[in-house]
């Protein structure tokens, strides 16, 4: 596959599907991956196709290079719609995570004011007391929840160590509706096993979980670029269609990329 890694600490800026002019915040190295999941989907190919050497960057490092981008973008354009912690892993796993958020916060305020900072999680970190509070400042706080079946996360999803979806949904819920749930719907097969999560057997729990979590947006999204895996497929704009109405039925907001 195509994989791709992105640059350390900044990158971009580039086009989101869902967010607008985004400049990148990746808190892992720039030369592999390092994530607490291994998603069978993910850009940035499997955990153990791309093994590091560089080490995670500090705090200072992001700092620098953060107001550099900044000065340039303000001097040179375009103006960014939102700064993202995303990347080549889970952001909320670099151990100065609740300190860089206060210093993007600030070169935010500085630079520009009106952009949004958002995060791209996987929820992992939530049960964190130090990464919960430094994800309420977000403005906008992004969890995966791709499925509440235990046996289906191990498929697509691959928690690396201890994963307690439990403790992890009610975490999501804590955060009292400041939180955007993210949810790749894709169909296809892995090792034979029909990996189809738009059925009722998995939308219906998870809507139930959503319902509990009132977040303040879904957004349902599928397969956009070639994944590790290579038997797995989009999800029909059909299928996505039939679970937006759902949610809507249920008071939930929604956005959609197909």
């Amino acid at each position: 596959m195509a994989t791709v890694l992105y640059d350390s600490p900044v990158f971009g800026p580039v086009h989101s599907r869902r967010l607008g002019v985004s400049l990148g915040i990746n808190l892992m190295p720039a030369d592999g991956k390092i994530c607490t999941f291994d998603c069978i989907y993910c850009e940035c190919g499997r955990n153990g196709s791309h093994h590091p050497r560089h080490h995670r960057p500090s705090r200072a490092e992001v700092y620098e290079a953060l107001r550099s981008a900044l000065m340039r973008m303000k001097a040179e354009g375009p103006f960014p719609d939102v700064l993202t912690f995303a990347g080549n892993g889970e952001p909320t796993a670099n151990p100065e995570f609740p300190g860089i958020v206060d210093d993007v916060l600030a070169l935010r305020d500085e630079f520009f004011p009106r952009a949004k900072v958002s995060v791209l999680s996987n929820g992992t970190r939530v049960t964190d007391p130090a990464v919960f509070s430094a994800l309420l400042r977000l403005d906008n706080n992004i969890q995966k929840l791709d499925t509440v079946d235990m046996d289906y996360i191990r498929l697509i999803d691959n928690p690396v160590g201890h994963y307690d979806l439990d403790a992890v949904i009610k975490a999501l819920c804590d955060f009292n509706g400041h939180v955007i749930i993210q949810t790749m719907f894709l169909t296809g097969t892995l090792d034979g096993h029909d990996m189809d999560n738009t059925t009722d057997r998995y939308v219906l729990p998870w809507l139930e979980a959503l319902k509990r979590i009132s977040p303040s947006m879904v957004m349902i999204y599928t397969i956009d670029r070639e994944t590790p895996v290579s038997t797995l497929r989009k999800a029909s704009r059909e299928s996505l269609d039939r679970i937006r109405d759902l949610l809507v039925r249920n008071g939930l907001k929604v956005s959609v990329s197909y």
